[in-house]
């Protein structure tokens, strides 16, 4: 399952990246990664980089993030989190728009891990299933997540019991979204 996920990760990554180009004439850019260091970075231009995936250079594991809260993960999660290094990606999923979260470099993973740390102590303090985001989604109180139990692909309101099934697993998930450059 985790060669799927990757696979899937890197196909959608690749239409992304291609789409970016044939409307853009040029790779992925950001205003928002300016500056950041990371083995992304392809070229910067007045205060834009462009940026193309690379491969993940670190211990393909997610031990932070379990040891911290004596759990333990879905490989597809961190399958996806240990794909590769990339910008964040914009993508529409059954016409809701959402931002696929990627760990932009080695500093950044400890980043995600931190927070990913944070989003699980929260849904333990409110006796919630646990779940690791994925997307983030238009409303800053939903994400999109893969519940830790099921490895379904959620839609959740954060803070609350509402949650929506949007896929079985992560490739579906990935295989299914529509690019958005």
């Amino acid at each position: 399952m985790t060669e799927e996920i990757s696979r899937a990760l890197q196909t959608f990554t690749q239409s992304y990246c291609h789409q970016w180009q044939q409307q853009h004439g040029h790779l992925p850019a950001s205003a928002d990664l300016y500056g950041i260091a990371s083995p992304c970075v392809m070229a910067t231009q007045g205060e834009m980089v462009y940026w193309q995936p690379q491969p993940f250079s670190l211990e393909k594991n997610l031990d932070a993030v379990a040891r911290a809260l004596d759990l333990s993960i879905q490989p597809a999660v961190v399958a996806y989190y240990t794909t590769q290094f990339a910008g964040d990606m914009t993508a529409r999923w059954q016409g809701r728009s959402l931002t696929l979260i990627q760990a932009w470099s080695e500093v950044d993973f400890v980043r995600v891990q931190e927070n990913l740390i944070g989003h699980l102590v929260m849904k333990r303090r409110l006796k919630q299933t646990p779940t690791f985001f994925i997307a983030t989604t238009d409303s800053e109180s939903a994400v999109i997540s893969v519940c830790n139990l099921t490895g379904e692909v959620i839609l959740e309101q954060l803070g609350t019991l509402k949650r929506e099934v949007l896929a079985t697993d992560i490739p579906h998930l990935l295989e299914n979204l529509l690019p958005v450059a």
